[in-house]
């Protein structure tokens, strides 16, 4: 009923900002809806991306939109009559489906069991989620990775930034005004930013054993930086992380993953089979699914810095571009007013 409501409340609010928020209480509710059904992994990746970096991205994206959704031109009927005949047609294709829990569905009757009684022999990782998505269906995780990079690199060219001007002193004193302002944010965020990196570290390689991985790691690494950029000013982000290594970073990640397949295949293996890694296969499959884990994790976290840094840095250049504009016009118009005082 909560997530039908705020879903609702999304739609019909006008303001950018409440909408933001409305978003991560959704993605908030979810988790905890994901938790109810013991879908921890799951509630896991909703938590840190649907209630934390995706919020976190769109409010830098609105910093360059504007807060206040822009008037209707025309009236969508032809969109609505689209989305309503492909919600029935969907509506429709899950009246096959076997009912939620049915125990005689095919799931339950030959991948469930498969998984759930064969992993532990054969991949040797307690976690069954990460046993499936890091070895049973590595290639789909893969794919999955490709196209985050996709994402990234759309972004980058979208959102390509003009060489930026040397700053003047006096945007300098200001951006310490502002810190000085916020300064118990700062000194309690610095106290923080050390465990959420830590934190991270910990998903990032506890994830054969509980809830955790590249992806939930990944956005938990970025977060923190993003969270010490939106405090202590881009500029000074740029001089700790360098974006250029950054970018190059989110490649490394895909191509680690991938070269792990590659490596299979040239021990004569399947591609992404990690068996032939070791000696033992399950020591195989534990070297794989912690270097493909760490690639999803490096790939992520820097595709995620680089949308942020790109989508921050555009609001900065428009707003230079804005204050370069205003100091000319007000130097032409005392231009114009010493002319006239010399004229008289």
């Amino acid at each position: 009923m909560f997530l039908v409501v705020i879903a609702v409340a999304i739609i019909f609010t006008r303001n950018l900002l409440a909408v933001v928020m409305l978003t991560g209480i959704y993605g908030l509710l979810s988790a905890c809806f994901f938790v109810v059904l013991d879908a921890v992994d799951v509630a896991f990746t909703e938590a840190s991306v649907g209630a934390g970096i995706s919020g976190l991205l769109m409010l830098a994206a609105i910093t360059i939109t504007g807060r206040k959704e822009a008037p209707k031109r025309h009236k969508p009927f032809l969109a609505l009559f689209v989305v309503l005949v492909t919600g029935s047609m969907l509506i429709y294709g899950t009246l096959d489906m076997p009912y939620f829990g049915d125990p005689e569905a095919p799931v339950h009757q030959h991948v469930a069991p498969r998984y759930i009684h064969d992993s532990m022999e054969e991949v040797g990782v307690p976690n069954i989620v990460t046993s499936v998505l890091g070895s049973y269906r590595a290639f789909d995780t893969l794919g999955e990775v490709a196209v985050i990079f996709t994402a990234g690199i759309g972004v980058l060219s979208l959102l390509s930034l003009p060489r930026r001007r040397k700053k003047i002193k006096s945007e300098e004193a200001t951006e310490e005004q502002m810190h000085e302002r916020h300064m118990v944010v700062r000194i309690v965020s610095k106290t923080l930013i050390p465990f959420i990196l830590l934190f991270a570290l910990y998903v990032q390689f506890h994830g054969d054993f509980g809830p955790g991985g590249g992806f939930q790691a990944g956005v938990i690494f970025a977060a923190a930086i993003i969270l010490y950029t939106m405090l202590f000013g881009l500029d000074t982000a740029k001089k700790v992380f360098n974006p250029a290594l950054i970018q190059l970073l989110a490649a490394v990640g895909l191509l680690l993953y991938a070269c792990v397949g590659v490596v299979s295949m040239l021990n004569g293996a399947n591609f992404l089979d990690y068996n032939v890694l070791a000696d033992d296969p399950v020591s195989g499959q534990h070297i794989g699914i912690l270097l493909i884990e760490l690639g999803v994790g490096i790939t992520v976290a820097s595709v995620m810095l680089s949308i942020f840094f790109n989508f921050d840095g555009r609001r900065q250049a428009q707003a230079e571009i804005q204050a370069e504009k205003q100091q000319s016009e007000q130097e032409q118009k005392l231009k114009g007013e010493q002319d006239v005082s010399r004229t008289l």
